[in-house]
């Protein structure tokens, strides 16, 4: 009982030692301004907030409103009329990223929050908490890891930073006896596999999925590829595409699911399924983004048109980028393509799922049965809620 009662004594400042301060973005950025933020970065996403420190001093409250990826940049440029016309969409507005559809995504929380409290919030669909942090020399900042996009200091000379679903699991997976014998029941038995899953045919259009993209990245899970007979063939996966450049926007719009598949999974797209791009882009008459397609695949280094302002409002210098996915060779290094999804069984245990997510940095596992015709779809946010229940019923 003592061990539980350490467990629930936790905050979810507890959990954020070690963690860096985030860089951040004005709301009044473009997406073009975002684009190079992330290319620049190490991170696979940026915060957005209200205040805008270059430009005005005199914001006396900051508030990180959501986080922006390169997928959400990938699906906003397959929208009509931004294909055809990418330069002027990347001028638009950054908050035209920022979803209106779905519930808050980031929420401000203090160090001395409750993790038991933390956990309602995820269940209930915030993926990210913000939480404030003690500031650190810069010296020991660029010890530990030398950013590219620099941490932002906010009002009151505070720091953030934040926690995700997967700091929380792993986090309840270190303390895993505490919840026996749960843990060790199936996922089915648990009721953890959720049938509604977002899919798309392996020959069909993959423009016909950039929808189920855009809500799978807001879930937090992927899009199934699967056969005629239900078969899992692969993923589209927000995760991988997040390791992209805005490129695959061409792909989407011109290729099957399958070839999208092999142009994301394999470390660059092969050169027959990229003359299929080329070849998509002329039938459609999309000049414009073939125009940038042709520098992307030929391997010509390539700088967006950002200015100096451009440069002020990421923080950081302006980088060139050339070769498949532009990204730089430090961040690209750690990129470990999954051309198959990742997958486990009804029967599997609930520890074996989240110990299999933990390990390959997913935050939901595919569930088959033995024919590999898919079942639905296992959750972190599902995963939390059994073991809050089980918290719940030995407190009372």
């Amino acid at each position: 009982m003592c061990t539980l009662a350490r467990l629930l004594a936790h905050e979810v400042s507890d959990l954020c030692l070690g963690k860096p301060p985030l860089a951040s973005l004005p709301i009044s950025a473009t997406v073009r301004h975002a684009l190079a933020a992330l290319k620049s970065s190490g991170d696979t996403h940026i915060s957005i907030w209200t205040c805008d420190h270059h430009h005005s001093a005199a914001n006396d409250r900051c508030r990180c409103v959501g986080k922006i990826c390169m997928v959400d940049i990938i699906c906003y440029l397959c929208k009509d009329g931004n294909i055809s016309s990418p330069s002027i969409a990347l001028d638009s507005p950054v908050s035209v990223l920022l979803s209106t559809v779905f519930p808050a995504v980031v929420e401000h929380v203090e160090p001395s929050y409750s993790l038991f409290e933390a956990i309602d919030l995820i269940i209930n669909g915030v993926q990210n908490l913000v939480v404030p942090i003690k500031n650190t020399t810069t010296k020991r900042k660029q010890l530990r890891q030398p950013p590219t996009t620099a941490p932002t200091t906010h009002s009151g000379g505070r720091e953030f930073c934040w926690l995700t679903q997967e700091d929380v699991i792993r986090f309840f997976l270190s303390s895993i006896g505490l919840f026996s014998p749960t843990a060790a029941y199936s996922i089915e038995s648990l009721g953890l596999i959720t049938t509604e899953i977002l899919t798309v045919n392996y020959h069909s259009p993959a423009s016909t999925a950039v929808d189920a993209i855009s809500t799978s990245l807001a879930d937090q899970t992927s899009v199934a590829v699967i056969d005629d007979d239900g078969i899992l063939i692969g993923e589209i996966s927000p995760s991988t595409l997040s390791y992209c450049d805005e490129m695959v926007s061409a792909a989407i719009m011109t290729l099957s699911a399958g070839d999208l598949m092999a142009y994301i999974d394999c470390g660059g797209p092969p050169e027959d399924i990229t003359r299929i791009v080329e070849a998509g882009l002329k039938e459609r008459k999309l000049y414009g983004m073939l125009d940038e397609f042709l520098m992307y695949s030929s391997g010509i280094p390539y700088s967006s048109s950002s200015s100096s302002s451009d440069e002020e409002m990421i923080h950081s210098p302006t980088t060139t980028w050339s070769g498949r996915y532009g990204r730089s060779d430090s961040f690209s290094a750690r990129i470990m393509r999954r051309a198959e999804a990742i997958v486990c069984h009804p029967g599997s245990s609930l520890v074996a799922v989240m110990i299999q997510a933990i390990a390959l940095r997913v935050s939901y596992v595919w569930v088959i049965e033995e024919d590999c015709s898919v079942v639905g779809i296992v959750k972190f946010s599902s995963m939390l809620k059994v073991l809050q229940e089980h918290l719940e019923r030995m407190i009372s």
